[in-house]
C-alpha cells in the first residue's frame, strides 16, 4: 500500500520535473545559440514559435508519461482502484503543465545555469507541500495556503482520488482542470 501511494503521487511528480527542466534548458539554449533569431527572420510570429514548441515538447511529454505509467503499472505492478487510463490522462496533463512552466521560465533566464536555478525556486516547494510527505490537512494553516496556490497539490489530489476510487469523482474532474487551467494560461 505504501509503493502504491508513493508511486502513484510520483507518476505526477516526475514527468513535471523531467518537463520543466528539459523545456527550459532547451529553449534557453536555442535562444542562447542564434537559433531563435533566425527562425525570427521568417514570417514566423512569437506565438507561432511558442505553441510550435509547446506541441513539440508536449508531445514528448505524453510520451514519456504514458511510458512511466505503463512502467509502473505492468512492471512494477502498481495497484490503484481506478482505471490506469486515468492516471495516464493526470500524469500527461502534468508532464504538459511542466512544458508550460519550463516555456514561461525560460523566458526569465539568461543562462542554463540560471534555468536549472529555477528548480528549487518553482518545483521544488511544490512537491514538498504537495501532500507527499505530510497530509495538508496536517501542514500548518500558512503552509496549506500556499499549497492551494500550486498546481502539483491539485494533480497530486487527483491521482489520490484515482488511486481510491474505482470511477472518476467530481474532485477529480475538478483538480484536473485546474491543472489544465493553469498550463493554458502559463
Amino acid at each position: 500500500p505504501v509503493f502504491d501511494r508513493v508511486a502513484l503521487i510520483m507518476l505526477g511528480v516526475f514527468p513535471f520535473t523531467i518537463m520543466f527542466l528539459l523545456t527550459s534548458i532547451a529553449v534557453l539554449r536555442e535562444r542562447r545559440s542564434g537559433t531563435l533569431e533566425r527562425l525570427f527572420t521568417t514570417p514566423m510570429g512569437k506565438l507561432d514559435l511558442l505553441f510550435a514548441c509547446g506541441i513539440a515538447f508536449g508531445l514528448a511529454a505524453a510520451i514519456q508519461a504514458s511510458a512511466t505509467a505503463a512502467l509502473a503499472y505492468w512492471l512494477l505492478d502498481l495497484d490503484t482502484a481506478g482505471s490506469a487510463g486515468w492516471v495516464i490522462l493526470i500524469a500527461v496533463t502534468n508532464a504538459v503543465l511542466g512544458v508550460a512552466l519550463g516555456l514561461f521560465f525560460s523566458a526569465f533566464a539568461r543562462t542554463e545555469f540560471q534555468a536549472v536555478q529555477f528548480m528549487p525556486v518553482v518545483v521544488l516547494p511544490q512537491v514538498l507541500l504537495s501532500g507527499l510527505f505530510v497530509a495538508r490537512d496536517q501542514m500548518a494553516g500558512w503552509l496549506e495556503a500556499i499549497s492551494n496556490v500550486f498546481p502539483m497539490t491539485y494533480a497530486v489530489n487527483a491521482l489520490m482520488e484515482v488511486g481510491a476510487n474505482s470511477e472518476p469523482t467530481a474532485t477529480m474532474w475538478r483538480d484536473l482542470g485546474i491543472v489544465g487551467g493553469i498550463w493554458v494560461l502559463a
